[in-house]
Protein backbone atom coordinates (compact mmCIF):
# COMPACT_ATOMS: atom_id res chain seq x y z
CA UNK A 1 0.00 0.00 0.00
CA UNK A 2 1.47 3.37 -1.01
CA UNK A 3 0.35 6.97 -0.76
CA UNK A 4 0.48 7.17 3.05
CA UNK A 5 -0.91 10.46 4.30
CA UNK A 6 -0.51 12.45 7.51
CA UNK A 7 -3.56 14.63 6.88
CA UNK A 8 -6.47 13.11 8.84
CA UNK A 9 -9.91 12.54 7.38
CA UNK A 10 -12.45 14.23 9.65
CA UNK A 11 -15.85 12.55 10.12
CA UNK A 12 -16.08 10.92 6.68
CA UNK A 13 -19.49 9.49 5.76
CA UNK A 14 -17.63 6.74 3.92
CA UNK A 15 -14.00 6.15 3.02
CA UNK A 16 -12.48 6.49 -0.45
CA UNK A 17 -12.41 3.14 -2.20
CA UNK A 18 -8.62 2.88 -1.88
CA UNK A 19 -8.98 2.84 1.93
CA UNK A 20 -11.88 0.41 2.20
CA UNK A 21 -11.59 -3.34 2.82
CA UNK A 22 -8.57 -2.65 5.00
CA UNK A 23 -7.32 -3.35 8.48
CA UNK A 24 -8.71 -0.75 10.90
CA UNK A 25 -6.91 -0.07 14.18
CA UNK A 26 -9.05 1.71 16.77
CA UNK A 27 -8.03 3.73 19.81
CA UNK A 28 -7.41 7.14 21.33
CA UNK A 29 -3.68 6.75 20.56
CA UNK A 30 -2.56 9.72 22.65
CA UNK A 31 1.21 9.79 22.32
CA UNK A 32 1.27 6.94 19.76
CA UNK A 33 3.61 5.15 22.17
CA UNK A 34 5.25 1.73 21.89
CA UNK A 35 2.06 -0.06 22.93
CA UNK A 36 0.10 1.71 20.20
CA UNK A 37 2.87 0.94 17.72
CA UNK A 38 2.51 -2.76 18.57
CA UNK A 39 -1.21 -2.61 17.73
CA UNK A 40 -0.49 -0.92 14.40
CA UNK A 41 2.32 -3.34 13.58
CA UNK A 42 0.03 -6.33 14.14
CA UNK A 43 -2.39 -4.83 11.64
CA UNK A 44 0.15 -3.55 9.13
CA UNK A 45 2.22 -6.65 8.41
CA UNK A 46 -0.59 -8.91 7.16
CA UNK A 47 -2.53 -6.02 5.64
CA UNK A 48 0.32 -4.76 3.50
CA UNK A 49 1.31 -8.31 2.56
CA UNK A 50 -2.21 -8.74 1.17
CA UNK A 51 -2.23 -5.32 -0.48
CA UNK A 52 -4.78 -3.91 1.95
CA UNK A 53 -4.62 -0.47 3.58
CA UNK A 54 -4.21 0.19 7.28
CA UNK A 55 -6.58 2.84 8.64
CA UNK A 56 -6.22 4.28 12.14
CA UNK A 57 -9.55 5.31 13.67
CA UNK A 58 -9.32 7.78 16.53
CA UNK A 59 -11.34 10.49 18.27
CA UNK A 60 -11.14 14.23 18.92
CA UNK A 61 -11.46 15.63 21.46
CA UNK A 62 -10.13 12.90 23.70
CA UNK A 63 -13.19 11.20 25.26
CA UNK A 64 -11.96 11.99 28.76
CA UNK A 65 -12.02 15.68 27.90
CA UNK A 66 -15.63 15.32 26.77
CA UNK A 67 -16.77 13.45 29.87
CA UNK A 68 -14.66 15.40 32.38
CA UNK A 69 -14.26 18.95 31.04
CA UNK A 70 -13.39 20.19 34.54
CA UNK A 71 -10.30 17.95 34.60
CA UNK A 72 -7.97 19.20 31.83
CA UNK A 73 -6.02 16.39 30.21
CA UNK A 74 -2.31 16.75 29.46
CA UNK A 75 -2.27 15.62 25.84
CA UNK A 76 0.95 14.00 24.64
CA UNK A 77 0.09 14.64 20.99
CA UNK A 78 -2.29 17.07 19.37
CA UNK A 79 -4.37 15.87 16.42
CA UNK A 80 -1.75 16.82 13.84
CA UNK A 81 1.16 15.17 15.64
CA UNK A 82 -0.93 12.09 16.34
CA UNK A 83 -1.75 11.61 12.65
CA UNK A 84 1.90 12.13 11.75
CA UNK A 85 3.06 9.50 14.27
CA UNK A 86 0.35 7.05 13.24
CA UNK A 87 1.62 7.29 9.66
CA UNK A 88 5.17 6.78 10.90
CA UNK A 89 4.01 3.66 12.76
CA UNK A 90 2.50 2.17 9.59
CA UNK A 91 -1.01 3.58 9.15
CA UNK A 92 -1.84 4.60 5.58
CA UNK A 93 -4.52 7.05 6.73
CA UNK A 94 -6.06 8.40 9.92
CA UNK A 95 -9.80 8.88 10.36
CA UNK A 96 -10.88 11.21 13.15
CA UNK A 97 -14.40 11.01 14.53
CA UNK A 98 -15.67 14.00 16.49
CA UNK A 99 -16.37 12.80 19.99
CA UNK A 100 -19.60 14.60 20.84
CA UNK A 101 -22.88 13.83 22.59
CA UNK A 102 -24.14 11.73 19.69
CA UNK A 103 -21.03 9.57 19.49
CA UNK A 104 -20.87 9.23 23.29
CA UNK A 105 -24.36 7.68 23.27
CA UNK A 106 -23.96 5.26 20.36
CA UNK A 107 -24.66 1.66 21.30
CA UNK A 108 -21.73 -0.72 20.99
CA UNK A 109 -23.57 -2.83 18.41
CA UNK A 110 -24.30 0.27 16.31
CA UNK A 111 -20.68 1.36 16.48
CA UNK A 112 -19.62 -2.00 15.05
CA UNK A 113 -22.34 -2.06 12.40
CA UNK A 114 -22.44 1.57 11.31
CA UNK A 115 -18.94 2.94 11.91
CA UNK A 116 -16.67 -0.06 11.42
CA UNK A 117 -18.62 -2.12 8.89
CA UNK A 118 -20.59 0.44 6.84
CA UNK A 119 -18.61 3.68 6.97
CA UNK A 120 -15.11 2.22 7.08
CA UNK A 121 -15.76 -1.04 5.24
CA UNK A 122 -13.28 -2.82 7.49
CA UNK A 123 -11.95 -6.23 6.51
CA UNK A 124 -10.21 -6.69 9.90
CA UNK A 125 -10.46 -4.68 13.11
CA UNK A 126 -7.48 -4.59 15.47
CA UNK A 127 -7.70 -3.17 19.02
CA UNK A 128 -5.63 -3.18 22.17
CA UNK A 129 -6.54 -5.38 25.12
CA UNK A 130 -8.05 -2.48 27.10
CA UNK A 131 -10.06 -0.70 24.38
CA UNK A 132 -13.72 -0.01 25.22
CA UNK A 133 -16.33 1.80 23.18
CA UNK A 134 -20.02 2.62 22.94
CA UNK A 135 -22.47 4.01 25.46
CA UNK A 136 -21.34 3.29 29.00
CA UNK A 137 -18.14 1.71 27.59
CA UNK A 138 -20.11 -1.53 27.22
CA UNK A 139 -18.23 -2.45 24.06
CA UNK A 140 -15.28 -4.52 25.23
CA UNK A 141 -12.66 -6.39 23.20
CA UNK A 142 -14.62 -9.59 23.95
CA UNK A 143 -17.83 -7.99 22.66
CA UNK A 144 -16.05 -6.82 19.51
CA UNK A 145 -14.60 -10.29 18.92
CA UNK A 146 -18.13 -11.68 19.00
CA UNK A 147 -19.87 -8.89 17.07
CA UNK A 148 -17.30 -8.34 14.33
CA UNK A 149 -17.80 -11.66 12.49
CA UNK A 150 -21.57 -11.12 12.54
CA UNK A 151 -20.92 -8.03 10.42
CA UNK A 152 -18.42 -9.67 8.11
CA UNK A 153 -15.21 -8.55 9.84
CA UNK A 154 -12.29 -10.37 11.38
CA UNK A 155 -11.21 -9.12 14.83
CA UNK A 156 -7.82 -9.23 16.51
CA UNK A 157 -7.08 -8.17 20.10
CA UNK A 158 -3.47 -7.26 20.90
CA UNK A 159 -2.23 -8.21 24.42
CA UNK A 160 -0.52 -5.69 26.74
CA UNK A 161 2.84 -4.38 25.58
CA UNK A 162 5.49 -4.15 28.27
CA UNK A 163 4.80 -7.20 30.40
CA UNK A 164 3.66 -6.72 33.99
CA UNK A 165 3.63 -2.91 33.63
CA UNK A 166 2.03 -2.16 30.24
CA UNK A 167 3.08 0.98 28.40
CA UNK A 168 0.42 3.64 28.88
CA UNK A 169 -0.18 7.29 28.04
CA UNK A 170 -0.86 8.08 31.69
CA UNK A 171 2.50 6.62 32.76
CA UNK A 172 4.27 8.78 30.17
CA UNK A 173 2.43 11.89 31.36
CA UNK A 174 3.53 11.18 34.94
CA UNK A 175 7.16 10.70 33.89
CA UNK A 176 7.21 13.98 31.94
CA UNK A 177 5.69 15.76 34.93
CA UNK A 178 8.43 14.30 37.15
CA UNK A 179 11.20 15.35 34.78
CA UNK A 180 12.17 11.76 33.93
CA UNK A 181 12.61 12.44 30.23
CA UNK A 182 14.72 9.33 29.55
CA UNK A 183 12.02 6.96 30.81
CA UNK A 184 9.21 8.92 29.16
CA UNK A 185 10.93 8.92 25.78
CA UNK A 186 11.69 5.20 26.01
CA UNK A 187 8.04 4.39 26.66
CA UNK A 188 7.09 6.60 23.74
CA UNK A 189 9.68 4.91 21.56
CA UNK A 190 10.90 8.32 20.37
CA UNK A 191 11.59 11.78 21.76
CA UNK A 192 8.60 13.74 22.99
CA UNK A 193 7.82 16.48 20.49
CA UNK A 194 5.70 19.62 20.44
CA UNK A 195 4.76 21.84 17.53
CA UNK A 196 3.23 25.28 17.63
CA UNK A 197 3.64 28.79 16.27
CA UNK A 198 6.47 31.04 17.43
CA UNK A 199 4.99 34.10 19.16
CA UNK A 200 6.42 37.40 20.34
CA UNK A 201 7.61 37.43 23.93
CA UNK A 202 9.01 40.16 26.15
CA UNK A 203 12.37 40.15 24.26
CA UNK A 204 14.17 39.58 27.57
CA UNK A 205 16.18 36.69 26.18
CA UNK A 206 17.53 38.91 23.43
CA UNK A 207 18.56 41.51 26.00
CA UNK A 208 20.44 38.79 27.91
CA UNK A 209 22.24 37.62 24.78
CA UNK A 210 20.07 34.53 24.34
CA UNK A 211 17.31 35.33 21.80
CA UNK A 212 14.62 32.68 22.12
CA UNK A 213 11.72 31.35 20.09
CA UNK A 214 8.69 31.55 22.37
CA UNK A 215 6.16 28.71 22.21
CA UNK A 216 2.93 28.71 24.21
CA UNK A 217 1.90 25.14 25.06
CA UNK A 218 -1.62 24.17 26.15
CA UNK A 219 -2.26 25.27 29.76
CA UNK A 220 -2.84 21.67 30.87
CA UNK A 221 0.72 20.69 29.87
CA UNK A 222 2.32 19.09 32.95
CA UNK A 223 5.90 19.02 31.72
CA UNK A 224 8.36 19.53 34.57
CA UNK A 225 9.68 23.08 34.81
CA UNK A 226 13.32 23.13 33.88
CA UNK A 227 16.06 23.34 31.27
CA UNK A 228 16.24 20.84 28.42
CA UNK A 229 18.59 19.98 25.58
CA UNK A 230 16.42 20.02 22.47
CA UNK A 231 16.42 19.78 18.72
CA UNK A 232 14.12 21.73 16.42
CA UNK A 233 13.05 21.40 12.82
CA UNK A 234 13.59 24.75 11.09
CA UNK A 235 12.71 25.01 7.40
CA UNK A 236 13.46 21.32 6.93
CA UNK A 237 16.78 21.41 8.81
CA UNK A 238 17.41 19.97 12.29
CA UNK A 239 19.00 22.53 14.62
CA UNK A 240 20.38 21.91 18.13
CA UNK A 241 19.19 24.04 21.01
CA UNK A 242 18.59 24.51 24.71
CA UNK A 243 15.15 25.33 26.07
CA UNK A 244 13.50 26.50 29.25
CA UNK A 245 9.98 25.51 30.22
CA UNK A 246 8.51 27.30 33.17
CA UNK A 247 7.29 30.53 34.70
CA UNK A 248 10.54 32.58 34.63
CA UNK A 249 10.92 33.09 38.42
CA UNK A 250 13.83 35.49 37.88
CA UNK A 251 11.46 38.01 36.31
CA UNK A 252 7.70 37.57 36.38
CA UNK A 253 6.52 34.09 37.50
CA UNK A 254 4.09 34.28 34.61
CA UNK A 255 2.14 31.70 32.65
CA UNK A 256 4.46 28.87 31.60
CA UNK A 257 5.93 28.83 28.14
CA UNK A 258 8.67 27.02 26.25
CA UNK A 259 11.56 29.32 25.31
CA UNK A 260 13.95 27.78 22.79
CA UNK A 261 17.45 29.12 22.15
CA UNK A 262 18.79 27.61 18.93
CA UNK A 263 22.55 27.07 18.88
CA UNK A 264 24.49 28.40 15.90
CA UNK A 265 21.35 29.83 14.28
CA UNK A 266 20.42 33.30 13.14
CA UNK A 267 17.07 34.04 11.56
CA UNK A 268 13.54 35.28 12.06
CA UNK A 269 11.16 32.59 13.32
CA UNK A 270 8.16 34.75 14.27
CA UNK A 271 4.93 33.36 12.87
CA UNK A 272 6.50 30.06 11.83
CA UNK A 273 5.45 26.70 13.21
CA UNK A 274 8.32 25.08 15.07
CA UNK A 275 8.64 21.38 15.89
CA UNK A 276 10.78 20.82 18.97
CA UNK A 277 11.82 17.49 20.46
CA UNK A 278 13.09 17.17 24.02
CA UNK A 279 16.32 15.18 24.05
CA UNK A 280 17.61 15.45 27.64
CA UNK A 281 16.75 17.02 31.00
CA UNK A 282 19.46 19.34 32.33
CA UNK A 283 18.26 20.97 35.54
CA UNK A 284 15.25 22.39 37.37
CA UNK A 285 14.11 25.97 36.89
CA UNK A 286 15.61 28.30 39.52
CA UNK A 287 15.85 31.91 40.64
CA UNK A 288 19.35 33.37 40.95
CA UNK A 289 20.78 36.06 43.18
CA UNK A 290 21.33 38.37 40.22
CA UNK A 291 20.80 38.66 36.48
CA UNK A 292 24.58 38.26 36.06
CA UNK A 293 24.43 34.94 37.91
CA UNK A 294 21.56 33.86 35.66
CA UNK A 295 23.55 34.71 32.52
CA UNK A 296 26.53 32.73 33.80
CA UNK A 297 24.26 29.73 34.41
CA UNK A 298 22.75 30.09 30.94
CA UNK A 299 26.24 29.87 29.46
CA UNK A 300 26.80 26.67 31.41
CA UNK A 301 23.41 25.39 30.23
CA UNK A 302 24.39 26.07 26.63
CA UNK A 303 27.66 24.17 27.03
CA UNK A 304 25.88 21.27 28.72
CA UNK A 305 23.32 21.12 25.92
CA UNK A 306 26.12 20.88 23.35
CA UNK A 307 27.65 18.01 25.34
CA UNK A 308 24.39 16.11 25.67
CA UNK A 309 23.43 16.60 22.03
CA UNK A 310 26.82 15.24 20.93
CA UNK A 311 26.19 11.91 22.69
CA UNK A 312 25.06 8.88 20.65
CA UNK A 313 21.34 8.68 20.08
CA UNK A 314 19.38 6.55 22.54
CA UNK A 315 18.34 3.55 20.41
CA UNK A 316 15.16 3.19 22.48
CA UNK A 317 14.12 6.80 21.85
CA UNK A 318 15.24 7.96 18.40
CA UNK A 319 14.43 11.26 16.79
CA UNK A 320 11.08 11.67 15.06
CA UNK A 321 11.70 15.08 13.51
CA UNK A 322 12.28 13.84 9.98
Amino acid sequence: MTGRTTEPLIDPATLPDRLRDGHVVVGNFDGVHRGHAAVIAQAAEPAHAAGRPVVALTFEPHPRTFFQPDRPLFRLTDAREKARMLARAGADATVVLTFDERLSQIEAEDFVADVLARRLGAHTVVVGWDFHFGRGRLGSPAFLAEAGPRHGMFVEVVPPHGGATPVSSSAIRDLLAAGDLVAANRLLGRRWTVETEVVHGDKRGRELGFPTANLVLPPETRLAYGIYAVRALVDGAVVNGVASFGSRPQFDDGAPRLEVFLLDFAGDLYGKRLRVELVAWQRAEAKFESVEALIAQMERDKAEARRLLALPEDPLAPSALT
